[in-house]
Order: C-alpha cells, then sequence, then structure tokens
C-alpha cells in the first residue's frame, strides 16, 4: 500500500479525513454514545456496556484519543475517559461547516 500524499491537501481537508477516520467504527461512536451519557467513565465499565474485550476497547479509546476527541486521567489503577469539550466543539464547526458548504440549493440539484 502507497503512502498518503497528505502535503496535497488543504489543513482542513486533512483535518477532516482525520477526524472522520476517528469516528468510522461503530464501536467508537458506542463509546462515544456512552460517554455522551455518562459525562465521565471508566474504561472498565465501557467493557460491560459496549460488551467487546478489553483490548479492543483499550485500542479504540486510543484512536479517540490520538484524534483529541477524548482525554484520560488516571485514578488508582483506572483510567477515567471523558469527551474533551474542545475538541468536541472543533468537530461540531469543522464538520457542520464543511456539510452546510455542500448542501444542494434547489437551483443545484444533480440526477
Amino acid at each position: 500500500m502507497g503512502l498518503t500524499k497528505t502535503d496535497l491537501y488543504t489543513a482542513r481537508q486533512n483535518r477532516l479525513a482525520a477526524l472522520a477516520k476517528s469516528l468510522a467504527h461503530p464501536a467508537r461512536i458506542a463509546i462515544l454514545d456512552e460517554l455522551m451519557r455518562r459525562n465521565a467513565c471508566v474504561n472498565t465499565d465501557l467493557v460491560a456496556e459496549i460488551g467487546l474485550a478489553q483490548a479492543t476497547i483499550s485500542q479504540h479509546l486510543s484512536e479517540l484519543k490520538a484524534a483529541g476527541l477524548i482525554r484520560g486521567t488516571i485514578n488508582g489503577t483506572r483510567m477515567n475517559y471523558c469527551i474533551d469539550p474542545d475538541a468536541w466543539a472543533d468537530l461540531e464547526a469543522t464538520l457542520g461547516t464543511w456539510l452546510a458548504s455542500g448542501r444542494p440549493t434547489e437551483n443545484n440539484r444533480c440526477c
């Protein structure tokens, strides 16, 4: 597989792609849903709620954390995760602006 030529794209395009990639798995959406519902969470609680193995949950949490959408703090032997409010606002603004810019109008409909 070839290397991605990210330098061919704008910073906005690369950021949108990274955000979309971080959301591109139903387990990650389920994790985010659970974090939104609780407004904080303990890693092992996610295993019971989502029904995946601890290692699988940890991998998905790692992807979400790398994207900056969540943050974690150590609490004894556990890791607590929550949604990063600043990153969430950025996600909402970035995706919202992009989606709104492509909204078809009555004069611009294909098919």
